[in-house]
């Protein structure tokens, strides 16, 4: 967006909203304790240490290995609307859950706790071998990246992401998180995939290591 010079990174908006999670979930539990019982129930306690839990290690791997996408520079209105028009939506996940709007899930809790405990557990260690396998492959040779995480699937940083966030979707049971991660997944995603791969096209093996893998999910998609 337009509106001056271009002072701060787009990681340091990233890493703002992502750390602030932790202490904005721990806020909301302290205001909505005398209003509704959801504010203190396993289910937040569990939704707490898993999104929040989260911002963190999105910080630390951020400062190991830093995405270069995300290195570039905004101004302030380019960061103000990247929090108002994207990141923000994901504060509203923790506010449905704490505040009692979220629904009654479909199963008993202890199993539905245990998958989306693991599909967060699960996408976040997927996410950051992915990345951590770029950067230090790029590191010492360029070209495309085939094996390891790479191997089924062209974009497993994002096959990663979107179990980390279904999981906290899973969490919630409102409608209103997968009609974000809808719009995230089938906009922002689409779109930066669509980007990086006619990036890749240009190497010679790259019809053959298309035609052998998916975008996200192998054998699937």
């Amino acid at each position: 967006m337009p509106g001056g010079p271009r002072l701060i990174r787009f990681s340091t908006v990233i890493n703002f909203q992502k750390c602030l999670m932790f202490a904005y979930l721990g806020a909301l539990m302290w205001l909505y304790d005398d209003h509704t019982a959801a504010a203190t129930s396993m289910a937040a306690w569990i939704y707490l240490a898993l999104h929040g839990s989260y911002g963190l290690v999105w910080y630390l791997k951020d400062k190991a290995f830093p995405d270069p996408g995300w290195q570039h520079r905004l101004t302030l209105p380019g960061a103000v609307n990247a929090i108002l028009g994207v990141l923000g939506w994901y504060w509203l996940f923790g506010w449905l859950l704490i505040s009692g709007r979220g629904g009654d899930y479909p199963i008993d809790d202890k199993p539905w706790f245990a998958l989306c405990i693991t599909l967060v557990t699960l996408g976040s260690v997927v996410m950051i071998a992915a990345d951590a396998q770029k950067f230090f492959t790029l590191r010492i040779q360029g070209g495309l990246i085939t094996d390891g995480m790479f191997r089924f699937v062209r974009h497993p940083n994002y096959t990663g992401e979107m179990m980390i966030y279904l999981g906290f979707a899973l969490m919630v049971w409102h409608w209103l998180p997968f009609v974000v991660l809808a719009w995230v997944w089938g906009g922002l995603f689409t779109a930066n995939m669509l980007a990086k791969e006619a990036s890749m096209s240009r190497y010679p093996e790259w019809a053959a290591y298309k035609a052998r893998t998916r975008w996200v999910i192998p054998r699937v998609l």
